[in-house]
């Protein structure tokens, strides 16, 4: 036999069946390892299979919650694991569903990890024992209907300081979880100074509505609302004294961009295994979908994109616990795998043919989930541009 074809039938007798093929699991210690694995079978097995019909009704499965918390996605930012675990477990519940790793992730980031780091103490002991329960759930209500991109100079919304308290008056867009939060973390901008605040805003409070944002094409578990704020009086101790600047958000900002570059990479995950699981199953012209050479090359174009993406995001779990991540690295990496993510989407598409566009096999689900992830967290444009100011030392924006 000749090198060449030793070297063929060697490299025959060579699988990858985890689609994370450069093994950046295996850079955590054996507890984490273990954890991890443990995780992935929860929710491949209890969760994956059950959510396909409230993502087709646009509903809210609210009995998961609970074996979410049991498995800790209540309270990963208090669980004392590294970084690189931490993306990992967001790839991993991204992997399984979208929406609802939009949830983990709004939640620990944006919503845990703000009142701990920010709030007072009589609202950390209010409100994060049941967070980490997942038995309360908070949004984070920053985004306006004329001011998404721009927000940190033109948020609208205003907080005026009374006797009896702050009067918010304005609207958000966009409000992931605002139909069903018991309270909403809301920015607004003080009329006495015009520096932007943070306050807790309580779901009951009169004046206070929201109403979901129905037929949308991707996310559809998540419930995004708009949300009216009609004059609603806050006690004055519902400011959340760290929040006394939009620059003192930029910690989270940060992150969370970070959580939205782990679900650019754990999505494309789950492409390549519905992919794969489809293509080894069907056939077409007498043979396996898998033996014809375009279908390979689509697949290891999805596990290279896939694999490049999970690398970044390995490296960016290690600048935030070595101190030198900065928001370009974030702006980096959310745009970098969500793009990826969108090739990867398009090409899992493709491989399913007409079966593609069904959510029977979940494809057309993660095809529409990965548009979401594009636009939110910062816009692909908006993210490059960030990496352009830092790269050039000029500014794009106007």
């Amino acid at each position: 036999m000749s090198p060449v074809a030793s070297s063929a039938a060697h490299l025959a007798d060579v699988t990858f069946p985890e689609a994370d093929l450069l093994l950046l699991r295996n850079r955590l210690d054996p507890a984490e390892r273990e954890r991890l694995d443990a995780l992935h079978d929860f929710l491949q097995t209890e969760i994956r299979p059950v959510v396909g019909e409230f993502w087709d009704r646009e509903e809210f499965p609210f009995h998961l919650l609970a074996r979410l918390a049991e498995h800790g996605l209540g309270e990963l930012e208090f669980s004392g694991a590294s970084r690189l675990f931490k993306g990992l477990a967001y790839a991993e519940v991204t992997r399984a569903d979208v929406s609802l790793s939009a949830l983990v992730g709004i939640h620990n980031e944006l919503v845990l990890d703000l009142l701990n780091q920010l709030g007072s103490q009589e609202q950390k002991e209010t409100w994060l024992p049941g967070l980490r329960r997942f038995e309360k759930v908070g949004c984070f209500a920053l985004t306006e209907p004329d001011h998404g991109s721009d927000i940190a100079g033109g948020l609208a919304t205003t907080a005026t300081h009374t006797d009896q308290g702050w009067v918010l008056k304005g609207q958000k867009r966009w409000i992931g979880g605002g139909t069903f939060c018991d309270f909403a973390i809301v920015f607004a901008r003080d009329t006495a100074d015009s520096t932007v605040k943070g306050f807790i805003v309580e779901s009951d409070r009169e004046g206070f509505t929201a109403t979901k944002i129905a037929r949308k094409m991707g996310l559809r578990i998540m419930q995004n609302a708009d949300i009216v704020l009609d004059d609603v009086l806050v006690p004055h101790e519902n400011l959340i004294p760290g929040c006394d600047s939009f620059a003192a958000t930029n910690e989270m900002l940060r992150n969370s961009r970070a959580w939205v570059g782990w679900q650019g990479a754990g999505v494309q995950l789950a492409i390549l295994d519905r992919a794969r699981e489809y293509v080894l199953g069907r056939e077409q012209f007498g043979k396996k979908l898998a033996r014809f050479q375009l279908v390979q090359e689509q697949l290891a174009r999805i596990v290279g994109n896939a694999s490049a993406s999970l690398a970044m995001m390995g490296q960016i779990a290690w600048l935030q616990e070595t101190g030198g991540f900065d928001m370009p690295h974030a702006a980096m990496a959310k745009a970098t795998t969500t793009r990826l993510a969108r090739e990867s989407a398009a090409a899992g598409r493709g491989l399913l043919g007409g079966n593609g566009i069904l959510t029977d096999h979940e494809m057309s689900k993660l095809f529409n989930d990965v548009e979401i992830l594009y636009t939110y967290e910062g816009t692909y444009e908006i993210n490059s541009l960030i990496v352009g100011r830092a790269i050039t030392g000029v500014s794009a924006f106007c």
